[in-house]
Formats: structure tokens, sequence, C-alpha cells
């Protein structure tokens, strides 16, 4: 069979499928992980795995409108679908669709360490570590606030400190913390990995399991029969397969609607880049206020953040760049002086297109309609995280031909409504 896609989701299914005994192909238009799974943070995390939907959200993205430094930047468009999306994402951010949704994410995730961990017993190099997530704040109310919400999502998921640490003591957390940060505390257990290096080493040990990989292939639709996908058709010819599974990214919904099954798929567009701190992170970091993040990747620090709106494309905006980097400086200290330092300071700056549903949930079904072709996206910022459980599941219902009950949330189906 053939994979679609060569992201942390994609390859995380055909590596399931090639343990399964199947055999498999993978196609993917540039090389693997070159897409949203590069220049993410990295997280693999149980207490940040939420729908972005959410209550308040909506209104928070409206006062984004004329403000590109906004966290969550929205830039409407003259585009019917468009709107139509932001509509089907206002239904969703009810408290109730919130918490089904969450619960759904949770239930999925139960087993993520396990797999990275068997993924590494068998010789897959993950590069996770598990350093944990220190939340920091500027005010000590806000991060009570947001430890009673999280603590109430957790439902006892994952732990949770029985309160913050304030004051001075908070930036003891992590010694990159700068006094500014007033009040913090540590998720113990959540992990990060180099995504890029993950990509390859996921590519490396399908190559060892003898399953073929092409790199730099354009899909562009397929070859059908009475509900039967007999061959993925390329740029470069067609590839016979006796199964598919689209795992695409932002381009699954040309591919799928190439079945009669498009799927309204917006980009999250998020940017980071690399710095040299010192002292650098040792734990992965949340800025609470200013909704940014920071990772400790190998060497360097990848500092990330925003949630951009504004369509179907990989524009990078420089004054995302920027919004990002004075939002860190809040909780790093003035690692930089002036915006201008910033393109000598900084390495590989980065925007990807995240695929989102307007529920905030990810697809993993069978396309209707269809026997043997499969979707596998619109995972938004939990594409890392939710990969391994995501290739698991997945593979598992190809094999057996019925959908495992942690799916049912995941039903394309559900998008009719």
């Amino acid at each position: 069979m053939v994979v679609v896609g060569g992201g942390v989701v994609g390859l995380c299914t055909a590596y399931y499928l090639a343990e399964a005994g199947l055999e498999v192909e993978v196609v993917e238009r540039r090389g693997l992980g070159s897409g949203a799974s590069r220049g993410n943070a990295g997280w693999v995390c149980l207490s940040h795995s939420t729908p972005v939907p959410a209550p308040g959200v909506v209104r928070y993205a409206l006062r984004s409108l004329g403000r590109p430094d906004s966290p969550l930047y929205l830039r409407p468009l003259p585009d019917p679908a468009f709107v139509r999306w932001l509509w089907r994402f206002w239904r969703s951010s009810t408290p109730a669709a919130f918490r089904h949704g969450y619960a759904a994410v949770a239930e999925l995730n139960r087993t993520t360490f396990d797999l990275f961990d068997g993924l590494r017993a068998a010789g897959v190099e993950t590069t996770l570590t598990r350093p944990g997530m220190v939340h920091a704040f500027l005010s000590p109310a806000e991060a009570r606030h947001h430890l009673a919400l999280q603590r109430e999502m957790a439902d006892g998921h994952y732990p949770l400190p029985d309160d913050v640490v304030t004051g001075d003591e908070a930036r003891l957390l992590d010694g990159a913390l700068s006094s500014g940060v007033r009040a913090a505390y540590l998720v113990e257990g959540e992990g990060v990995v180099d995504p890029e290096a993950f990509a390859v080493g996921l590519g490396e040990a399908l190559a060892a399991a003898g399953v073929k990989v092409h790199e730099n292939v354009e899909a562009t639709g397929f070859r059908t029969s009475g509900g039967h996908v007999a061959a993925l058709r390329t740029a470069q010819g067609e590839i016979p397969c006796s199964a598919v599974v689209v795992a695409a990214g932002m381009r699954s919904s040309a591919l799928l609607g190439a079945l009669g099954h498009p799927l309204p798929l917006q980009a999250g567009k998020g940017y980071s880049f690399s710095v040299d701190l010192d002292p650098a992170p040792r734990h992965t970091l949340y800025f609470g206020e200013r909704r940014a993040v920071a990772s400790p990747i190998g060497t360097t620090t990848r500092i990330g953040g925003t949630m951009e709106l504004s369509g179907n494309n990989n524009r990078l905006d420089w004054r995302r760049i920027v919004a990002v980097a004075l939002a860190s400086r809040h909780y790093l200290g003035r690692w930089f002086d002036d915006p201008d330092d910033l393109v000598g300071l900084i390495r590989d700056p980065w925007v990807g297109g995240r695929p989102f549903l307007p529920d905030g949930l990810p697809v993993i079904d069978r396309v209707p309609g269809h026997d043997n072709a499969y979707a596998a996206t619109g995972h938004g910022m939990l594409g890392v995280t939710l990969g391994p459980v995501t290739g698991h599941r997945l593979a598992e219902y190809v094999r057996t031909g019925h959908r495992p009950d942690t799916l049912a949330p995941f039903r394309y189906d559900r998008l009719r409504h």
C-alpha cells in the first residue's frame, strides 16, 4: 500500500503498517519531514494537547484584527470557504464542544509515551527526552488561573503540582527565565524531540524494513474502479497500490477531493526560529500571557509561537518573527536589544501551514465510499505528539477492518453536521 506524505504522521503510519507485515511505499513531494514537521517546537506533551477552538478564542481572534503582533492573528479573506470555516470554528468553540474534543484527544494520547518507548527500543532515533515543561507567567494570578483550568482538564491524565511557585523563586525552575517571571509551575515528564531528526530516524527505519520511499514526487490523484483505489497518480507516473493513506498535511484536501471527499482544511500558520541562549533552557517553556514557547533542541533553543489564520499559504511575515522574539523577551530577558539585531542573531526563520479542521480535531478514518482509502490529516499543532498513536491505530484499522474505539471521535462523517 502507499502512504502519501512524508511528515511525522505519514512516516509513523508507514512504520506501523510495515511492522504489521504489509508492503508499503511512501510518496513525499519534497524531502522527508520538510513540511510542518520541520520547524515546530517538537513538543510531545499531554498538558497542551487540546483543540484550538475553545471558549473565548473567537473573541480573542477578533481583537487581533489589524494587529499582526498578536499571538492569534486573524486576517479575513474575501473567500466564502474561509468564511464558512470560521463560522464552523466558532460553532466548535463552545464549552461542551471543547470538553468533548479534549477528552477525545486525551484518550487517543493515552499510549503516546509507551509508543515512543517502543520506537526507541526498535532502534528508531526518536531523539525524545522528557525534561518536563515549565509554565512561566508575569502574574501570579494568571498562573494560578491557568493551573486551575489545567487541573480541571487533566482529570488525572497527567500529574500537576499543588500550587505555583512565585516571586524570585519562580525563575529557579529554569535558569533561562528572567526576573520578569513572577510565577511558574512545572509539569513533569513532558517531552521534546528534534522533529526533523525524528523524521530522518523514521525514514532510516523504514528503509531498513524494506519500505520504498519516493522523495520529490508529487502525488496528483488516483486511478479508481468501483470505489477501489488501484493506483496513485504522480507527476512521474502511476504507482499501483492495494490501499492508500492520505497523510499529506495541507495538500490532503485536494487529494481527497479527487476521491470525492475534500476536507475543509485551513492553514494555522506558526512561526519559529533558532537562537543560542546563555543560559539555555533545560525544560520546554510555555510563556503564559504571550502564548509563545521555547524548546531545547540539540545544542540550540527553538522559539516559536503565534497562530495565523490568513489563508492557505506559506508566506513568511517578518513582523510575526519579530513579534515572537519580543514576546519571548518578557520571559527570557533582553537576549536582543533591537529588532534590527535579530537578522544576525537568529537562524532558520520558519513558517509552517499546520492543517486545521474547523473543530480542531484530526480525521483518522476510511474515506467514505472507498474500501481501501484512508485519511490521517488535520492534526494542527499536535502532529508530533499524535504521530505514533495515529499511525499505530490506523494500521490496526487497516489490518483488521474494524475501527478502534479511540478513533470514533475522528470519523470523517462528523464533518457533515
